[in-house]
């Protein structure tokens, strides 16, 4: 139980100088919410702008999945998978998207009407102006203040703080300004904002750069599912029209970017077909003339039916042979193209080659290539990446060349074989003549020539349909929407932040305050540095009063004296007379001589007489009181031997009839030596001798500063130890304790003097004394 109670009370000594400045507290978190409340009025609002685009991964449709599988099949649309989502990220990231979707917006000038607590944004149709930004110029500093516009009719005044002299331009009309070349004109389709006074109109200025980096920073790319192929843009501007506008050319720039790179391999193979059928077609007339030559001069017009019947029986080989010379020559065709092409060319793709193993290795070559195209567009030629591919590409294409020489390999070996075939039918034939032979040979070099030719064609036809029908690669889920809140200024987090400092800045004051505080404030300090009892708390003067007590008086100052004398009497001894009470303190200033003759004057306020001594030689400071008395002969003058009465040094207080004083008189040069001289005791003895006075005080000089006080501590009955609030050094209670523990003093009680009204233990509440007004709550602040 005693446990919890010390707790409790330890709890209590903490918050106390909390508690005791509520007013503080309150004040702060007042200016704190009234400041919060300005900033929020001041800001404009931000909202949060977002769409979200799913990204079609080709490689992963199937071929029933519609036209676009169709499309695939004919080798136009390559390219359109993505083996990472996370490069589809970096691309929304990069600084290249962002630099080419702000190519067509008008993002480097922001203009504003300036409002009482804030600007607000004009953009697209509240914008009465349109600029556009003609030319930057190089190597200028660019401005930092607002450009101020004002128009009169046709005339347009451009004025700054960092401008020379304002600048005076008209609509339609090329502008020199120090950092860029504009021209503004009005917009036709504006309209004027709801609520907002347009009178003060200003822009501000950034290069282009300068707004890419700014709005790459304030694009926010994310992945809605890690899982999945759906991405997430948002913004977060002031102007929601502006953020919606960014967020779709964005989107639209991406699916840009998506097609270019799926027509680069359909381009590729449509250029060289067109390469191709200008050779077979000139390859095609030089047969069809050869043929036309034969038949003229051989007159030959048509074929006898017995070489008609032996052809019927061999067209099987020669079908074949027909097959194996068109996959020869456009394996021929593929080598030819793959030797002249560099590393940032493709192959055509579907030429009518029939080797499985050849198709798969050009398809992995031509994906290689337009993968190291892609990265050049982002990187240089040096990048490990550009590198890595280059040398993907070389071994593919020396792959790729090996694979093509085995095929026309077989296809040769192939051709020998039906052609012995088809030797061992011919030589049936006897009947048919050389010139048939020939004949045959023309027209089946004709036939390969129109195969190719047609069959190139059909290519060409193919790819131009692949490049026209190209499908966007970002399909765009929620188009650019605003959120209806906005994201900033965050009105419930400032407001609590602003509560919270306003609570921290008294507290951290009060805080540090108490750990610098070296000096006691109240009884709870002595309390903690020692066990001696403290008589009384003397609250502060104010400037109004009086420092020395009247008769009756009621004030919370005689209050708490009496308290003080009511505490004294049971240290005193009991004895009728003479009970010697010593003053005296650790440092000069902490009100010993205020304390001794108010203590006086209260124990002569019950008709008991009192005798105030001066003790305090070197350092007078009773005259204080009494001016007149300053040349007074008191102490020092019976002390240094004068023959005088003692009724020559004592006097009336002038307060109080039964308070008199022996003044301390002139300062002599060894207080020392005359306070061991035992004529102190001698005087003392005449006093009680006397049997007039029934406390004698002794207002003596600071312990720590001489021995004076020491010297008599022997005398006194009792020792009142006065301290200051606010001046007293915790660290002199050391010396006190060791004082007591020495028996240097005795009989000691503390006075603490000067403390604050918000410092006593229970004054403050009760006002002092029962006759003290108690101070209302809404007197607070008079």
């Amino acid at each position: 139980m005693d446990s919890n109670n010390k707790k409790e009370i330890n709890i209590k000594e903490l918050l106390v100088p909390y508690l005791r400045n509520w007013k503080y507290f309150v004040a702060t978190v007042l200016l704190a919410l009234l400041a919060a409340i300005y900033y929020i009025k001041s800001k404009s609002p931000v909202y949060k702008a977002q769409t979200s685009v799913l990204i079609k991964d080709a490689k992963k449709m199937s071929a029933a999945s519609g036209d676009m599988g169709v499309l695939q099949s004919l080798g136009g649309i390559g390219g359109m998978g993505t083996n990472s989502i996370e490069n589809e990220v970096g691309v929304f990231e990069s600084k290249s998207i962002v630099e080419d979707a702000l190519k067509g917006l008008n993002f480097q000038t922001r203009l504003y009407a300036k409002q009482s607590f804030k600007n607000v944004e004009l953009y697209g149709k509240t914008s009465p102006y349109i600029i556009n930004i003609i030319q930057e110029k190089d190597n200028v500093e660019l401005p930092k203040k607002p450009i101020f516009i004002k128009t009169k009719g046709n005339e347009i005044t451009l004025s700054s703080a960092e401008f020379d002299k304002d600048i005076v331009t008209s609509f339609g009309r090329t502008t020199n300004l120090p950092f860029a070349l504009i021209i503004i004109t009005k917009n036709i389709d504006y309209k004027a904002p709801h609520k907002v006074d347009m009178s003060d109109l200003f822009f501000y200025y950034s290069n282009f750069d300068d707004t890419v980096n700014d709005y790459q920073e304030a694009l926010k790319v994310d992945l809605l599912d890690k899982d999945g192929t759906i991405i997430n843009l948002s913004v977060d501007f002031e102007n929601k029209d502006k953020a919606k506008d960014f967020l779709n050319k964005i989107v639209r720039q991406y699916n840009s970017y998506a097609i270019s790179d799926k027509n680069i391999e359909s381009k590729k193979t449509k250029d060289f077909i067109d390469q191709r059928i200008v050779i077979i077609s000139k390859e095609l007339g030089d047969v069809e003339s050869q043929k036309e030559g034969f038949k003229s001069g051989n007159n030959i017009v048509d074929l006898p039916t017995e070489a008609r019947i032996n052809l019927q029986m061999k067209e099987q080989s020669k079908a074949q042979i027909l097959e194996i010379g068109t996959q020869m020559e456009i394996t021929k065709f593929l080598r030819s193209s793959l030797n002249s092409k560099g590393n940032g060319d493709v192959l055509p793709l579907n030429v009518g080659l029939e080797n499985e193993a050849a198709l798969n290795a050009i398809q992995e070559y031509n994906a290689l290539v337009v993968r190291r195209n892609k990265y050049l567009q982002e990187a240089t030629p040096d990048n490990p990446l550009v590198r890595d591919a280059n040398k993907q590409i070389e071994q593919m294409k020396s792959s790729l060349a090996e694979s093509l020489q085995r095929n026309m390999k077989t296809l040769d070996l192939a051709r020998r074989k039906v052609e012995t075939q088809l030797g061992g039918s011919e030589n049936m034939i006897s009947k048919i003549p050389g010139q048939e032979k020939l004949f045959r040979n023309i027209e089946r070099q004709q036939q390969i020539k129109e195969s190719l030719y047609l069959l190139l064609l059909q290519k060409r036809e193919e790819a131009a349909i692949s490049m026209e029908i190209t499908a966007e690669k970002a399909r765009v889920i929620d188009r650019a929407f605003i959120q209806k809140k906005p994201v900033a200024p965050r009105k419930m987090i400032i407001l609590g932040i602003s509560l919270f400092i306003g609570f921290l800045i008294p507290f951290a004051v009060i805080y540090i305050k108490s750990l610098l505080q070296s000096t006691i404030l109240s009884r709870a300090d002595i309390s903690k540095l020692t066990d001696l009892p403290v008589l009384a708390e003397i609250p502060k003067l104010k400037r109004k009063d009086n420092a020395l007590l009247s008769f009756n008086d009621v004030s919370p100052m005689a209050e708490a004296f009496r308290i003080f004398v009511t505490n004294l009497k049971f240290l005193l001894p009991n004895k009728d007379s003479g009970k010697v009470i010593m003053v005296t303190s650790s440092v000069k200033g902490e009100g010993k001589t205020f304390v001794s003759t108010n203590l006086s004057i209260i124990l002569a306020s019950s008709r008991d007489r009192v005798l105030i001594i001066g003790a305090d030689v070197r350092n007078p400071q009773l005259q204080r009181y009494n001016t007149a008395m300053k040349s007074a002969k008191g102490l020092t003058e019976f002390l240094g031997g004068e023959n005088l009465n003692i009724e020559e040094i004592i006097h009336p207080s002038g307060y109080n009839q039964n308070c008199d004083f022996i003044y301390s008189g002139a300062i002599p040069p060894n207080p020392t030596d005359l306070l061991q001289n035992g004529k102190l005791d001698e005087l003392l003895s005449l006093i009680k001798a006397k049997n007039k006075y029934k406390y004698i005080v002794l207002d003596t000089a600071p312990l720590l500063l001489v021995t004076d006080s020491l010297l008599i501590a022997d005398k006194a009955d009792a020792t009142v130890y006065v301290t200051r609030s606010e001046v007293t050094e915790k660290s002199y209670f050391e010396f006190i304790n060791k004082s007591v523990e020495d028996q240097k003093l005795k009989n000691v009680g503390l006075v603490i003097n000067s403390v604050k009204e918000t410092h006593f233990g229970y004054g403050n509440k009760y006002g002092y004394g029962y006759n003290a007004d108690e101070k209302k709550w809404w007197n607070i602040f008079k």
